[in-house]
C-alpha cells in the first residue's frame, strides 16, 4: 500500500505540473512561450536515421534541424528558430536531445548530393483525462503510473529512417564522399591535405607525414622544405616549440600548406610559408576512443591511444603516445683546404641514435551558450636521446698520410616541452559575425652531457696525448603568443577582418666545455670554448583585411599588416650584449580570385614578407664543438624581405578529380645565407675556416607546380606532383673565388597510389625524386641543436654548392574490419625507402675548401602497427531511457533527463 500511494503521488505532482505548464503554454502566441516557464519543458528527444532512398545505406555527415516556432517579443509575430543541429553519424545515425515537447516543430535534413528533407514533426504531447487514469482511484494499482508513463514516452521519439533522393544536378559537382574524405581540397589562400587514414606514416610522427604531402620536400634528417625555402610550422594555427619528430602521425587530421599567407598571418613566414598541422578533435556526442600499438624491425615499440568525451556543454579529450626509434646512419665526407700546402681530410661515421618520447594532449571545450565557447587544450612532451658517432678522421699532406684520428663521440639527452592554449570566441547573432581571443604558450627544456675524445696517430708526434672533452649544456626556450581576431561580414558581398598579436619569446643556454689535463690529471673548464647567453626577442603586430564580390565571377581580399620587432641577446660569460630594434615596417597582401566556371578558378596573389636573422646567426661567440666546422655568427645582418608573386588554376574536371597549377615567383633582398671565410683559431694557433651568415645581394626563385589527383578506377586513386623550379643567388657583393651567383634549373615529383581491394585490404604505394638543385639558400632557423623546441638543426644553407640526385620509394599494406556499433580495428605492414635508394649527397666550394658528403639513414625499415576504435555516438547512452522496466519512472524526465 506504501508503494503504491508513493506512486500515486508522484503521478499527481507530474499531472499537476503538466496541467499548470499546459496552462502557461497555451496563453503564449507563438507556440514556444518567451519566458522560463516555457523552457523548462524542452526535454524532448528526436532520433532516427538518414538513409539513401534506393540503397537504404546511411548517410555519414548530413545535417539534422529541428526548427521551431517562437513569439517574437518585438514584432508580435511567431518566428521560426533553430531549436537543435546535428551531423549524422558514420551510419546515418542522429540524435537530438532538449527540444521543447509543445508547439510545432519541423525537421529539416541536407546532404551534400541529395535533395533537401523538410516535413512537420511533433511529440503529440497529450493530458490524460480522468477516465483514462487521470486521478481517479478506479485505475488500479497500476493504472496512473502506466498512462503517466505513457505519457512520458511521448517524448522519446524514433523518427525511423528518413530517405533522402538522390539529386541529379548536384552530383556531377559533389568531390566529397559520405565515405571518406578526398586527400586534396582547395581552400581560398590554402591547400588542405586530409591525412588522417595515410597508411605509410602509421605509428611514427609528422616527419613521415610530409613524406606524402605534394610540394613538400624532406631530406635525410627530415629537415622539410617547400619551394626550396623552410617554412614556418604552425600547430592548429598558432606558431609551437614543438618539432616534426616530436609529434605523433597517429593525431594529425590534415596538413595546410599555406604557401602566400595573407596579412593575418606572420610576416616572418618568409620564402617557406607556413606549414600548419591540423591536430584531431573528435566533437561527435557520447564517448568514442582508440588504442594503437606497433614494433619495426629493430624492435623497437610505438603505442597510443585517444579518447573523447560529448555530452551537453562539455567536450573533453585525450590524446596519447609513447614512441621508440633506433636509428642508425653512415656518412663519408672528403675536404680539401686549399692552401699553399693542400690538406685533404676524409671523415667517416656510423652513427647510432635511440630516441624515445611520450607525448600527452588534453583537451576541453565549455560550450557556455550558443554564443560563447571557452577551449582549454594543453601538450606535454618528454623524451630521451642517446647518441653514439664514432668517428675515423685521416689528414693527408703531400699524398702521404699525415694523421690518424679516431673519435669517440656519445651524447645523451633529456628534454621536456609543456604548453598550452587558452582560447575564446564569441558569436555575434548576426552569421560569420564573430570575435575571438587566445593565449598560447610553449616552452621547452633540454640538458645535454657529451663526451669527445679524439686519438690521434701522428708519426711527427708519436707520444701525443689525447684530446679528452665533456661537455655540460642546459637549454630553456619559453615562447607565448597574444592574438585576437575579429570578423565582421559587412554586406552579402563584403567582410572585414582585423586583429593584433603578440609574439614573446625568451631563450637561455649554459654551455660548459671541459678538457682534460694531463698535468693535474683532472677535466678543468675550456673557458674559450663555453659559453653562456640568452636572448629575448618581441614582435608586434596589427593587421587588417578587406574582401568583397563584384558579380557573380569576381572576387577580391587586400589587406596590410605591419610588424615593430626587437632583439637583445647578452652573453653571460662575457658581460656584454647586443641588441637590434628592426624599423616598423609594412606587408601588403592582394588576392583576386576569378571564377570561371562551376569547376575552375584562377587566383591571383602578392604578399610581401620579412625573415629576421637569429640569435645564432648574430651572436659573435665562436662554436667549438666541431674542430672541422667552427661557426660564428654575424651581428651586423640585416632583415631579409621578399616579394612573392602567385597564380593558381584549379579545375574539378570531373568526379573525385582535381587539377592544381601553381606558378610562383619570389624575389629577395638582402638575402640570408652562409658564408665561409679563414681566421685563426684562438685554442690551437692555427688558421681555420669559419662558417657564418651574410647578406648576399638578393636571390630570384621562381617556378610551376602541377598537382592532380584523379581516380584512374575503381580501386585506384592516383595524385601526382612536379614543381619545376629555378634558384638563383646573387652575391657579387661577398669575396669569393667561385663567382658573383649560383644558380640551377631543377625540378622534384611525387607520386602517391592508394588501391582499395576486396575484403577491406588498402595498398600504399608512394615516391619522391629530387634533382640535382642548389642547395636552400635560407633552409631553416639555423639554431643548434639544444633540445626543448630547438631540437633538429636544419641544414644550413650555402651560395657555393648543391644537393646531388635523390630518390626513394615507401610501401604500405593494410586490413580493416568493422562491428556493429561502430567499433572498427586495423593492422598496417609498411617498409620505407623499400629499394634502398635514399642517399643524400651535396657539393659545396668556397675559396678555401673543396667537400663532397654523402650520407644514409634507416632504409628499409618494417613496421607493424595494430589500432582498434570503439564506442557509441549516440548520447543515450548516457541518459536513462524512460521505460517500463526501469524503476523510478519519471523522476528521470524531472532531472533533466540525465542518469548515472
Amino acid at each position: 500500500m506504501r508503494e503504491f500511494m508513493k506512486k500515486r503521488l508522484l503521478y499527481l505532482v507530474l499531472a499537476l505540473l503538466l496541467s499548470i505548464l499546459s496552462h502557461v503554454y497555451a496563453q503564449r502566441p507563438g507556440g514556444m512561450g518567451g519566458g522560463r516557464g516555457g523552457q523548462n519543458m524542452n526535454a524532448g528527444h528526436l532520433y532516427g536515421k538518414i538513409v539513401d532512398s534506393k540503397t537504404n545505406k546511411g548517410i555519414e555527415g548530413a545535417t539534422v534541424q529541428v526548427v521551431a516556432s517562437k513569439f517574437d517579443t518585438v514584432t508580435h509575430k511567431p518566428k521560426e528558430v533553430i531549436a537543435g543541429t546535428v551531423l549524422t553519424s558514420s551510419n546515418g545515425d542522429f540524435s537530438l536531445e532538449s527540444l521543447p515537447v509543445f508547439g510545432k516543430l519541423k525537421l529539416r535534413a541536407t546532404a551534400l548530393g541529395y535533395t533537401d528533407y523538410n516535413n512537420p514533426v511533433s511529440f503529440d504531447l497529450k493530458m490524460p483525462s480522468r477516465g483514462e487514469g487521470g486521478s481517479d482511484a478506479s485505475a488500479g494499482s497500476g493504472g496512473g503510473t502506466d498512462r503517466m508513463q505513457q505519457m512520458l514516452n511521448m517524448v522519446d521519439k524514433d523518427l525511423g529512417n528518413i530517405k533522402l533522393e538522390a539529386s541529379d544536378a548536384n552530383l556531377g559537382n559533389v568531390t566529397v564522399t559520405a565515405s571518406a574524405k578526398q586527400f586534396f581540397e582547395m581552400g581560398v589562400d590554402r591547400k588542405i591535405f586530409n591525412v588522417d587514414k595515410n597508411l605509410v606514416s602509421s605509428g611514427q610522427t609528422a616527419t613521415e607525414v610530409m613524406k606524402q604531402i605534394p610540394s613538400i620536400n624532406v631530406d635525410i634528417d627530415g629537415n622539410v622544405t617547400l619551394r626550396n625555402s623552410s617554412p614556418q610550422l604552425f600547430v592548429d594555427g598558432r606558431p609551437t616549440t614543438l618539432t616534426m619528430d616530436q609529434i605523433p602521425a597517429d593525431i594529425i587530421d590534415k596538413v595546410e600548406l599555406i604557401t602566400n599567407p595573407s596579412a593575418k598571418y606572420d610576416a616572418s613566414s618568409g620564402g617557406g610559408g607556413i606549414l600548419n598541422i591540423v591536430l584531431k578533435k573528435n566533437k561527435k556526442t557520447g564517448y568514442n576512443g582508440g588504442i594503437r600499438a606497433g614494433v619495426d624491425s629493430r624492435g623497437k615499440f610505438n603505442g597510443g591511444g585517444d579518447l573523447n568525451y560529448r555530452q551537453g556543454k562539455i567536450n573533453f579529450t585525450l590524446n596519447g603516445m609513447y614512441n621508440e626509434r633506433k636509428s642508425k646512419s653512415t656518412s663519408y665526407t672528403d675536404r680539401t683546404n686549399i692552401s699553399d700546402d693542400p690538406t685533404m681530410i676524409t671523415q667517416e661515421i656510423n652513427g647510432v641514435q635511440n630516441n624515445r618520447f611520450y607525448f600527452i594532449r588534453p583537451g576541453f571545450d565549455w560550450f557556455i551558450d550558443n554564443r560563447n565557447t571557452l577551449t582549454v587544450n594543453a601538450n606535454f612532451v618528454n623524451g630521451k636521446s642517446d647518441n653514439d658517432q664514432p668517428q675515423l678522421l685521416d689528414s693527408l699532406k703531400s699524398g702521404a698520410k699525415f694523421s690518424h684520428n679516431d673519435v669517440v663521440s656519445k651524447t645523451n639527452m633529456n628534454f621536456n616541452n609543456p604548453g598550452g592554449q587558452l582560447s575564446y570566441k564569441h558569436n555575434f547573432a548576426k552569421s560569420g559575425h564573430n570575435i575571438s581571443a587566445d593565449v598560447n604558450y610553449s616552452s621547452g627544456t633540454s640538458k645535454s652531457e657529451a663526451v669527445l675524445n679524439t686519438y690521434t696517430t701522428n708519426p711527427l708526434y708519436p707520444d701525443l696525448n689525447p684530446v679528452l672533452q665533456s661537455t655540460n649544456s642546459k637549454g630553456t626556450n619559453k615562447f607565448w603568443t597574444f592574438q585576437s581576431d575579429y570578423e565582421n561580414p559587412l554586406t552579402e558581398n563584403s567582410k572585414l577582418e582585423a586583429g593584433v598579436r603578440a609574439a614573446i619569446r625568451d631563450f637561455q643556454n649554459d654551455n660548459d666545455q671541459y678538457l682534460y689535463s694531463f698535468t693535474t690529471n683532472k677535466y678543468e673548464l675550456n673557458t674559450v670554448a663555453s659559453s653562456h647567453y640568452k636572448y629575448k626577442d618581441q614582435v608586434y603586430a596589427a593587421y587588417v583585411t578587406y574582401s568583397f564580390k563584384t558579380g557573380t565571377k569576381w572576387n577580391y581580399q587586400l589587406g596590410l599588416r605591419t610588424e615593430s620587432s626587437n632583439y637583445k641577446g647578452t652573453l653571460l660569460n662575457k658581460d656584454t650584449s647586443f641588441s637590434v630594434n628592426f624599423p616598423l615596417s609594412l606587408f601588403p597582401t592582394a588576392f583576386v580570385t576569378y571564377k570561371m566556371s562551376d569547376k575552375q578558378d584562377l587566383q591571383f596573389n602578392y604578399t610581401r614578407k620579412v625573415n629576421r636573422p637569429g640569435f645564432f646567426q648574430l651572436t659573435p661567440v665562436v662554436d667549438y664543438s666541431d674542430p672541422q666546422n667552427l661557426s660564428v655568427g654575424n651581428p651586423a645582418m640585416k632583415p631579409e624581405f621578399t616579394n612573392s608573386l602567385e597564380v593558381n588554376y584549379n579545375n574539378a574536371y570531373k568526379k573525385n578529380a582535381n587539377f592544381l597549377a601553381s606558378a610562383y615567383f619570389r624575389y629577395a633582398t638582402n638575402l640570408i645565407t652562409s658564408y665561409q671565410y679563414k681566421d685563426i683559431n684562438p685554442q690551437t694557433g692555427d688558421s681555420a675556416v669559419y662558417n657564418t651568415s651574410v647578406n648576399a645581394n638578393n636571390s630570384v626563385t621562381y617556378g610551376l607546380e602541377l598537382t592532380n589527383r584523379n581516380t584512374i578506377a575503381k580501386i585506384w586513386d592516383l595524385s601526382l606532383n612536379l614543381n619545376l623550379y629555378n634558384s638563383k643567388i646573387n652575391y657579387d657583393n661577398l669575396k669569393t673565388a667561385t663567382g658573383t651567383s649560383n644558380q640551377r634549373i631543377s625540378w622534384f615529383a611525387k607520386v602517391n597510389n592508394n588501391f582499395k581491394l576486396p575484403k577491406s585490404f588498402s595498398i600504399q604505394f608512394s615516391g619522391d625524386y629530387q634533382a640535382k638543385t642548389v642547395l636552400p639558400p635560407n633552409s631553416g632557423n639555423n639554431n643548434r641543436r639544444f633540445g626543448g623546441g630547438m631540437m633538429g638543426s636544419q641544414t644550413t644553407g650555402t651560395a657555393q654548392g648543391y644537393i646531388k640526385p635523390r630518390y626513394s620509394f615507401d610501401l604500405a599494406i593494410r586490413k580493416d574490419w568493422s562491428w556493429k556499433g561502430g567499433n572498427s580495428a586495423s593492422i598496417t605492414l609498411s617498409m620505407n625507402d623499400i629499394f634502398r635508394t635514399q642517399l643524400y649527397s651535396t657539393y659545396s666550394e668556397s675559396t678555401f675548401m673543396i667537400q663532397n658528403t654523402q650520407r644514409r639513414r634507416d632504409p628499409q625499415i618494417l613496421r607493424l602497427n595494430l589500432s582498434y576504435r570503439f564506442g557509441k555516438f549516440d548520447a543515450t547512452l548516457f541518459k536513462r531511457k524512460n521505460n517500463k522496466a526501469e524503476q523510478g519512472g519519471g523522476m528521470d524526465m524531472m532531472s533533466g533527463g540525465s542518469g548515472s
